[in-house]
């Protein structure tokens, strides 16, 4: 893990309010330490080198993460979610490396005037307060473009781009998404694991495939310039919206059903769908999402078996990393909104193992750190490396922002 960069200067999120005034205060979660640090990867001092000097020098972007700090007693979780003020985790963002950051939200839980989420009034509030924290301080910059991701390379910054894991807040709304763009989301998932008026969801019985609605929401977000995100999507769901779209999609966070054979993972044939077309799939790090037969109890080796999967498959073009971590206890979270989350629909099928964290991807600070660590550990050359960590969605990004 990197020491803090020399652009941090320690801000705290909402630093500029008054804790116990302007907003009610929680004990947050460390950002760094929480768990013991990962000792699986046992490089030897050139690689140590190699790695560090990998991770400060390329473009590094996770195509998916939530950067958000959580209570640290996880009772107080939906208290605090229900004020609103969820604080971006600077600290640990400062000693990732990353130079992009797909932020995710977590409006799937985000229940501010309601238990079950996803209400576009309170999506909002949660980007625009998040917004606002960010705006106070210029080492964690709002990028809404590629240009925004270059200059935060240059000046040793972390360019933060907003993302909705799916579209469900606009309803049957389609001049939402410009609301949503104009206030900076540059990636949307279709659903999430539940059917919407766009489509299906990876844990309904059935899936009918993307509606006419979902037509024009694709077409709407090819002309804005937002990514399109099939992770949460249903099989024919997602193949419907590689074939609709005039520009490649990402898979964001997710793995092979190959692999590890439930619904959140994805089917041979959506992932060669999705690189046909020039996309890519970020490998998913969740709890207890992206586990293997040779890696049942989840870690790093078992993501990094998705990974080797994948670029067989197709290619290492076409392959990258979407770790889908955050700062705090990620299965309380879990357990506390597993049915916000479709969490037995999604994740049943097999049995497993449960862990209390993922073993050297537990957070945004530590997960690219010990995934470039694994890789040089595994004899990838620069140049492959260059491209699965930041490369390959740099490409996308190219085509498909406007």
């Amino acid at each position: 893990m990197l020491d803090p960069a020399p652009r941090y200067t320690g801000y705290t999120a909402y630093e500029y309010l008054e804790a116990g005034k302007d907003y009610r205060a929680f004990t947050y979660a460390p950002q760094v330490g929480r768990v013991p640090a990962y000792q699986g990867l046992d490089l030897n001092t050139e690689q140590a080198e190699r790695t560090r000097r990998l991770l400060a020098e390329e473009t590094v972007i996770s195509l998916h993460e939530h950067v958000q700090v959580f209570p640290d007693d996880m009772s107080d979780l939906r208290e605090h979610i229900r004020q609103g003020r969820e604080p971006t985790g600077y600290d640990g963002l400062a000693r990732s490396g990353l130079t992009a950051v797909f932020d995710n939200g977590m409006d799937g839980t985000c229940c501010i005037s309601s238990d079950a989420g996803w209400k576009y009034q309170d999506v909002l509030f949660d980007l625009g307060v998040r917004m606002a924290d960010l705006a106070h301080q210029d080492f964690v910059i709002k990028a809404e473009s590629v240009k925004d991701i270059e200059h935060a390379a240059e000046t040793g910054r972390i360019a933060h781009i907003f993302a909705l894991e799916a579209a469900t807040p606009i309803e049957n709304e389609i001049d939402r998404l410009d609301v949503l763009y104009g206030f900076g989301v540059r990636q949307m998932g279709i659903a999430y694991s539940e059917a919407n008026l766009l489509g299906g969801g990876l844990k309904e019985r059935g899936d009918g495939g993307l509606t006419y609605l979902g037509d024009r929401a694709v077409e709407r977000m090819n002309k804005l310039g937002i990514a399109i995100d099939i992770s949460h999507s249903g099989d024919r769901t997602g193949l419907d919206v590689i074939r609709k779209s005039k520009v490649p999609v990402f898979i964001t966070h997710a793995g092979s059903r190959t692999v590890w054979p439930t619904n959140r993972m994805k089917d041979d044939e959506t992932i060669r769908a999705c690189a046909e077309r020039g996309g890519v799939i970020g490998i998913e790090a969740a709890p207890h999402t992206t586990l293997s037969k040779d890696h049942p109890r989840h870690s790093l080796e078992s993501v990094m078996d998705h990974f080797r999967f994948c670029v067989d498959l197709v290619g290492i073009d076409h392959v990258s990393f979407g770790p889908d971590t955050l700062f705090g206890d990620h299965v309380g979270l879990h357990n506390a909104f597993s049915a916000n989350l479709s969490l037995g629909q999604a994740h049943g099928g097999v049995e497993f193992d449960q862990v209390e964290y993922v073993d050297g991807l537990e957070n945004p600070a530590e997960g690219f750190h010990n995934i470039i660590g694994w890789l040089v550990g595994h004899d990838y050359s620069d140049d492959e490396i260059r491209k699965v960590v930041g490369g390959n969605t740099l490409r996308v990004l190219k085509e498909v922002w406007v």
